[in-house]
């Protein structure tokens, strides 16, 4: 798909959902609008803006007409150049994804569930519908991890990925670790603070992190591992007298995301790890995420920030949006002045 002639004086994206990511997208595209304008070449516009209850009084200022609780008014519409999807779960998500881009819309996603179970089909329904489809927001919030693997490093050959990409059990560890508080306290202080869930299975069972090592190792090593094939250990058995028994050997106790590239296969798993603490990973607390890979020609690597919340996630899933509109108006432009040559 290109983005059409009739309008391109602005970009026009389709917005299922407006929870802490959709709201965060939405305003770091509106407070950082004259910049972006300026980088893309003209305005991205957040035109509709799916949402369950249309009426429902919100903390964000945005004009009433571009509500709608009918997901066709996106994904139907010609005048709209990307969808963004930031639903959460793997259905309905995964259905409107695939139907958007074979309606020739580019898809921008932060939702690593449906991205880890679905992956291969996404990525091969964008393929054979000409469009672009993009997830850097669905690994470690703002840290652009995904991107880099896909782009500037990607004349390596990655040998490990180990990561903290979990803001809600690192936080709990910290607390636990550092400041003596029990799994129950330390699990209510992350839920008073928003960094869990009512419910917080998903997280603390390490579901979320091998739904995101899923997705690391398939663009780091080519090969699409399904999240349930992982072996996975949550956080909830970790016990004080472990964490101080890691402490007096010199160590921490982290949810690690790990994955090994072999050559003739691969190791991979997510489990409670004893860290030295010197090593990168030991140091990061709190919500804080991080990823630490190596390749054969760049060595060792590690990203950190934040990864979760709703700017630092809104900035990925806008990144995104900007990356595909310029790399779209770059060929619009290129194919308007070939044609306006013959």
């Amino acid at each position: 798909m290109r983005i059409a002639y009739e309008h391109m004086d602005s970009i026009n994206v389709g917005l299922l959902g407006f929870g802490n990511v959709g709201t965060g997208t939405y305003e770091t595209l509106m407070m950082n609008r004259d910049r972006i304008t300026a980088a893309v070449g003209t305005e991205i516009d957040i035109v509709k803006i799916l949402v369950n209850d249309i009426n429902k009084k919100r903390t964000i200022d945005v004009p009433f007409s571009k509500y709608t609780s009918d997901v066709n008014d996106i994904i139907k519409d010609p005048n709209i150049d990307i969808m963004v999807e930031v639903l959460g779960g793997i259905e309905p998500a995964t259905s409107y994804m695939l139907s958007a881009m074979e309606y020739g819309k580019h898809v921008v996603t932060a939702n690593k569930a449906a991205v880890a179970a679905n992956y291969d089909v996404l990525h091969q329904t964008a393929t054979d519908n000409h469009v672009q489809f993009r997830m850097e927001a669905s690994v470690g919030g703002g840290i652009p991890v995904l991107s880099s693997i896909t782009s500037v490093l990607r004349a390596n050959r990655f040998e490990e990925i180990l990561g903290i990409l979990n803001g809600t059990t690192n936080y709990i560890m910290t607390q636990m670790a550092e400041n003596g508080l029990s799994y129950e306290k330390a699990l209510k202080q992350a839920q008073e603070k928003g960094f869990a869930e009512a419910d917080p299975t998903a997280d603390v069972e390490g579901i979320d992190v091998a739904n995101k090592l899923s997705i690391l190792m398939a663009l780091a090593f080519d090969h699409h591992i399904h999240p349930k094939d992982i072996p996975t250990t949550g956080i909830t058995k970790i016990t004080e007298e472990e964490l101080k028994e890691a402490d007096a050997e010199g160590k921490v106790i982290k949810l690690i995301a790990s994955a090994t590239n072999r050559g003739s296969r691969l190791d991979y798993s997510v489990k409670p790890m004893r860290l030295p603490k010197d090593h990168p990973l030991a140091g990061v607390k709190n919500e804080f995420n991080a990823v630490f890979l190596k390749g054969n020609a760049v060595d060792d690597l590690m990203f950190y920030g934040k990864g979760a919340g709703p700017l630092p996630t809104g900035s990925a899933v806008a990144g995104d949006i900007v990356q595909i509109a310029t790399e779209e108006l770059k060929e619009t432009m290129h194919e308007l002045m070939e044609g306006n040559k013959k």
